[in-house]
């Protein structure tokens, strides 16, 4: 081998077009969680006490299992949220990551240039689904999202895309 003529060159990375990491919404944060399950705690067991004073005092239990089923459904709902999407194009691949809320990841890499950005809309509620279409195959994208966060989300990654698949800009000196 002559020097200078190695097989291991370091190339520059390729430039990110887009990234976007989507997560689920949950409108309850740790601190309100505490405050509604102690205000639910509170009128359930100010409405056993009554029933116990009258005498009906299997009702104090059932009021007891109540809060119980809040926590249990919210404590789902909270483990659900970790659940999020990786979206990333560079000029040779659009790679699209899903992470289920065990840990289970899915993984798609894709050539831009055979990638069409599909909608699914309605006339009053706007986009209700976004799809990366190749080789006549649809994956979702972007589910957990409101139709005019997709809305802004589809523009930001067709534009992604659609720079994608022109190709790199030369500048000349």
């Amino acid at each position: 081998m002559i020097a200078g003529n190695s097989q291991d060159l370091d190339l520059a990375p390729e430039p990110t077009l887009f990234s976007a990491i989507i997560t689920p919404h949950r409108s309850l944060s740790g601190t309100g969680f505490l405050i509604l399950m102690a205000a639910v705690g509170a009128v359930s067991f100010a409405a056993g006490m009554v029933f116990l004073l009258m005498g009906a005092w299997p009702v104090f239990g059932f009021f007891g299992l109540d809060v119980l089923l809040v926590y249990w459904a919210f404590r789902a709902n909270y483990r659900s949220g970790r659940a999020y999407e990786e979206v990333m194009v560079t000029p040779t691949e659009l790679r699209v990551r899903k992470v289920s809320h065990r840990g289970k990841v899915a993984e798609w890499t894709l050539n831009p240039l055979w990638v069409r950005l599909d909608r699914d809309s309605h006339e009053e509620f706007g986009i209700e689904g976004l799809f990366l279409v190749t080789r006549g195959r649809r994956l979702p994208i972007a589910a957990c999202l409101s139709p005019p966060e997709k809305e802004s989300f589809a523009a930001a990654l067709g534009a992604a895309i659609g720079e994608a698949k022109r190709g790199p800009t030369r500048t000349v000196f």
